[in-house]
């Protein structure tokens, strides 16, 4: 689930609108830098290790995020919740990194289509922390969705490769942060906590990545960091203009518009392209998804209304 946007102060301005056909589409550009930069990052995982990449991609992030504070004149770093901020960071490297480690060892696309069980876990994380009704509907949508990742990765069917299974730890931290980010949406606002999350990743692994340092060798791996920072930069720009200017729960499904993108750049870059039972295990987990989203949409709306 993305940051639900901050609501407005009561004694300011009346908000705008939100123009989310303008959001839509910041937000499916969003994505396609983030997928550009998830191939780019596979790529580099031949010549780097995941951690220094991790950090490149963090560090392009944290630039970004530093252009967007320089608009806000550095307000949102004001925080009420610090101790959480910073665990969300500290989730979001370990996400990421476990995430490049995987894709180095199977195709975008299957990891990218792993990755989708995230909503799932975030389901049965709400409902065991933050205590969230969960009906037996959507018990059956993550069932479901399990069941649509099990076609994907298909274990003792002699497709199975065991860094599949980092994606699914990396899920399970981006859903960790989805979770604290639900926590923090009441008091913080979206670029507050992409801020800090940029910051204390950068911050951590910043002191990891010494040990693991290799100095780049040409102006190719030098042009796919540069590459690989910019699309993360641009991306997070992108999106947290879109939900600043759109409804969360309009950009929501564009989520799984990263199928796509991972895809065509598998298949342009590698020659990957997803057999026929992954691409049914990512329809139904798409499908899952979606029908989990749609609940949580009707619950926040009968929320409203009470």
């Amino acid at each position: 689930m993305p940051i639900q946007p901050a609501s407005p102060v009561n004694n300011g301005p009346a908000p705008l609108e939100p123009n989310n056909m303008r959001g839509i589409v910041l937000m499916a550009l969003g994505f396609f830098c983030f997928a550009a930069g998830d191939i780019q990052a596979k790529v580099l995982t031949e010549s780097l290790p995941a951690l220094q990449i991790t950090w490149f991609r963090m560090f392009g992030l944290f630039l970004g995020v530093a252009v967007a504070l320089a608009f806000n004149r550095g307000r949102a770093l004001r925080t009420k919740n610090p101790i959480l901020q910073v665990s969300r960071g500290i989730a979001a490297a370990g996400s990421a990194t476990f995430f490049i480690i995987a894709i180095g060892h199977v195709p975008l696309a299957d990891a990218v289509a792993v990755s989708f069980v995230a909503p799932f876990i975030v389901t049965v994380l709400g409902a065991l922390i933050l205590r969230e009704p969960v009906g037996m509907r959507r018990w059956i949508a993550v069932a479901i969705g399990f069941l649509g990742m099990l076609i994907v990765i298909r274990p003792g069917l002699g497709v199975f490769h065991p860094a599949i299974l980092l994606v699914v730890v990396a899920a399970s931290l981006f859903a960790t942060r989805q979770i604290l980010s639900r926590w923090l949406s009441g008091g913080d606002s979206p670029l507050t906590t992409v801020a800090y999350t940029s910051i204390s990743a950068t911050l951590l692994l910043s002191c990891l990545v010494p040990f693991v340092w290799q100095t780049p060798q040409g102006w190719q791996v030098w042009a796919l960091i540069f590459g690989l920072a910019s699309c993360a930069a641009v991306g997070e720009v992108l999106v947290i203009r879109a939900l600043d200017i759109a409804q969360a729960v309009v950009l929501a499904p564009l989520h799984y518009s990263l199928i796509l993108w991972g895809t065509f750049y598998g298949f342009m870059v590698f020659g990957d392209l997803p057999d026929r039972w992954t691409l049914i295990g990512c329809a139904i987990i798409v499908a899952s998804g979606l029908y989990t989203l749609h609940r949580e949409r009707q619950s926040a709306r009968k929320a409203r209304t009470t």
